[in-house]
């Protein structure tokens, strides 16, 4: 099977679509005057509210995509090829998000901030990555259903018990351990419940895979994720305040008071359904290019926002400073500058590469020769303080 014909192009749309919110979102959440937050406006509460489906969008879809490039090998367990890449993959995202956050100033002082320990939307994929690989390798053995079983179960879990462990401390954990389970230190994102939305994005492609050849598909995909979306978006609520009802059991109650995971998961699946249903019209080449450039562009918005490894960001100088007026054709132009920069660096990344690595070889040789002119020095500055202490003899 041909990559042209295996590649899900509505899913690169949708990561499109879910980067350049996310970029828009976070410039004007960011940088807004706090005296044009008011929620009783239309635009403003319309806009707070699409921006919340962003991040349940990314990780979906993230979950999505690996699981279905996971699957489709037909190599199993350690021979998958795509578990050796999803590792490294995984790792690297983890590598990257605590690269994001590191003060080249703070680290010339000796000093590394407590913000390098916060935990944000790369930790949170990298290790969803690592969990749905994990799951994998443990029942790739088993009846085929155990997988995607697991992986619905993981999302139920974590979207039920979320009133109980969100009031959770994990006092008992290191501190740069506690943050990915609490934003009490100030994390933006936490593994849990984030993790059940790239959970459940495996068990999606997985479905998806298992039907993928049948000719009727779409036709039957489409209104099953409007049918479940509508669902769970105004439903849901009441049926958990019903089930508190008849058992009594508080927890059902405090879902019903705060149902937001279960609502953002119906958003997710109507966004799903959309994209799907206009597939045919999101064939343009720079709209895909930046559905497949997400990191790039994620390391880059990261980098000119918030000021990473400088400190030094629009974040540090226009803070919750600017009017609508600003903010949104701002908002325009960082999502245009982020994924210009990053679709040239796509372009000329091997050329980038070999210029970084060249550049790291010839750093390593100039620091070899360093370290052994600094050896001769310190032996010969040694030598000369002990013959005047009478230590040794000439």
């Amino acid at each position: 099977m041909s990559n042209v014909r295996t590649r899900l192009f509505f899913l690169d749309a949708i990561r499109a679509w879910a980067i350049l919110m996310m970029l828009q979102g976070h410039f004007i959440d960011g940088l807004l005057d706090n005296a044009f937050r008011d929620s009783s406006n239309l635009v403003f509460s319309t806009w707070k509210y699409f921006r919340g489906i962003t991040a349940p969008v990314f990780f979906t879809v993230s979950g999505f995509i690996f699981t279905f490039l996971l699957i489709r090998s037909p190599q199993t367990g350690w021979n998958n090829p795509r578990v050796k890449k999803g590792l490294k993959r995984g790792l690297e995202l983890l590598a990257i998000a605590y690269l994001l956050r590191m003060n080249l100033f703070g680290l010339f002082k000796g000093e590394i901030y407590d913000s390098f320990y916060l935990v944000d939307v790369l930790h949170c994929i990298g290790l969803s990555l690592l969990f749905i690989i994990a799951c994998y390798l443990l029942t790739f053995t088993k009846q085929k259903w155990i997988f995607p079983g697991v992986l619905a179960g993981t999302t139920l879990v974590l979207f039920i018990f979320e009133p109980i462990y969100k009031s959770m401390s994990f006092e008992i954990l290191p501190q740069f351990l506690a943050n990915y389970f609490t934003k009490a230190h100030g994390s933006v994102f936490t593994i849990i419940p984030w993790l059940g939305y790239a959970s459940v994005g495996g068990f999606l492609s997985v479905i998806f895979t298992k039907f993928q050849e049948h000719k009727k598909l779409y036709t039957v995909l489409i209104p099953a994720y409007i049918g479940v979306g509508l669902t769970l978006i105004f439903l849901s609520s009441d049926f958990f305040h019903t089930v508190h009802e008849i058992t009594g059991i508080a927890l059902f109650e405090a879902i019903y008071s705060n149902n937001y995971l279960f609502i953002r998961l119906g958003d997710v699946l109507l966004v799903f359904s959309l994209f799907i249903l206009l597939r045919s019209f999101l064939m343009n080449a720079t709209w895909l290019k930046i559905g497949q450039s997400t990191l790039s562009i994620y390391v880059i918005h990261f980098i000119i926002l918030y000021g990473s490894f400088t400190g030094v960001g629009l974040y540090r100088f226009f803070h919750h400073s600017l009017t609508p007026w600003i903010a949104i054709p701002g908002a325009i132009m960082f999502m245009f500058i982020c994924s210009f920069l990053a679709l040239k660096y796509e372009d000329h990344k091997i050329e980038f590469k070999a210029g970084i690595s060249s550049f790291l070889s010839i750093a390593r040789i100039y620091l070899e020769q360093f370290a052994l002119i600094a050896f001769e020095v310190l032996k010969s500055v040694t030598e000369k303080v002990l013959r005047t202490l009478g230590l040794i003899k000439n």
